[in-house]
């Protein structure tokens, strides 16, 4: 873990490996294989031409010559017919055997496109989810991080009614919260006595004392005593509670050991607002035990901005499907959850 879904031209990418989708002759013909190849430059023609014949639904590695990965994973998509021809399982195959690959070297990072969306005819509806998901059930059994480079959106098709219900619920929020302050101003305005004026002024310093003032003579240091869980510290409750490993939390949450660690060794680590969100959504919390969790790190879920609403259509919705969520969140040009 984690996958991180990007708009990203892959020629770009400085990883260890990026994932070229080629033919079964390795030769650079048409689309981003043509600019692997062009950019790459005649040695990586060479080499390939050393490896050819690649069967569909494998994977080859070469140099990345001219491109700023250290590597190049070869692998021969599908073309698109019926999807009855054997389609959805050799595009797996490219996926899981690049990976596998990259697992076999020891590398740390690498990048894949969306394989056979573009002239090979994967249905745009399909490719991205099939992407998501065939990567993912790697990644619960190894430690890879894995960028998902989507170049533009007509490379894929986001589902047009979770969009729209996203949408409707996000302007709901937006009327709701809207009425609701005017309700909250008009009732204010109402029930204010602004008093005779002839009456004795008000001093508006004074105010009786309460327990609050009395506490103000504690010191700083007895204070602090009473502060509340840390963002650590109840974290580690909530895994407890629901039965779960601290490995299968991180990796529902698309963490990586490496912050994960970070976290569970300092007591005061604060985590960013998108991967104290994703553990809430690995440990499957309501909407109060949600803000909970936030507030310990100092955030909260608001009503004011995409970002938030959106987490709250899928908590109320209790679809706790991170990457869907991603997925969400990346059509509407929003930060992703996890590391």
């Amino acid at each position: 873990m984690p996958l991180q879904i990007i708009r990203q031209d892959i020629t770009k990418m400085k990883v260890d490996a990026i994932v070229n989708t080629t033919n079964q002759d390795m030769v650079g013909l048409s689309g981003v294989d043509l600019l692997v190849h062009t950019i790459a430059g005649k040695a990586l023609d060479e080499e390939c031409s050393k490896l050819v014949p690649l069967g569909l639904g494998m994977a080859k590695l070469t140099k990345g010559h001219n491109l700023p990965c250290k590597y190049i994973i070869h692998t021969s998509g599908p073309v698109w017919q019926d999807g009855l021809q054997g389609e959805p399982i050799i595009l797996r195959s490219c996926y899981t055997e690049s990976l596998k690959l990259a697992v076999q070297k020891g590398f740390a990072s690498i990048a894949f496109p969306l394989i056979s969306s573009g002239t090979y005819g994967f249905p745009k509806d399909q490719v991205l989810k099939f992407a998501v998901q065939t990567i993912t059930e790697f990644l619960y059994e190894h430690e890879l991080m894995v960028y998902l480079c989507v170049y533009d959106k007509q490379s894929y098709s986001f589902s047009q009614i979770l969009y729209n219900d996203i949408k409707q619920f996000i302007d709901d929020e937006y009327v709701d919260e809207h009425n609701t302050f005017r309700v909250k101003s008009a009732t204010l305005w109402n029930e204010t006595d602004f008093g005779d004026p002839d009456d004795e002024p008000i001093a508006l310093n004074a105010c009786p004392t309460s327990s609050k003032d009395l506490a103000r003579s504690e010191s700083l240091d007895d204070y602090l005593k009473h502060m509340d869980r840390s963002f650590q510290q109840m974290l580690f409750d909530l895994i407890d509670e629901s039965g779960m490993t601290d490995v299968e939390c991180y990796k529902k949450a698309n963490v990586d050991r490496r912050t994960f660690s970070k976290i569970k060794s300092n007591e005061f680590y604060k985590p960013s607002k998108q991967t104290a969100i994703a553990f809430a959504i690995s440990l499957q919390l309501d909407m109060d035990t949600t803000q909970e969790l936030l507030a310990t790190a100092g955030y909260t879920l608001s009503r004011s901005n995409v970002f938030d609403k959106i987490i709250r259509y899928f908590i109320h919705n209790e679809n706790y499907d991170i990457f869907e969520i991603n997925e969400a969140l990346f059509e509407f040009d929003q930060p992703l959850l996890g590391v």
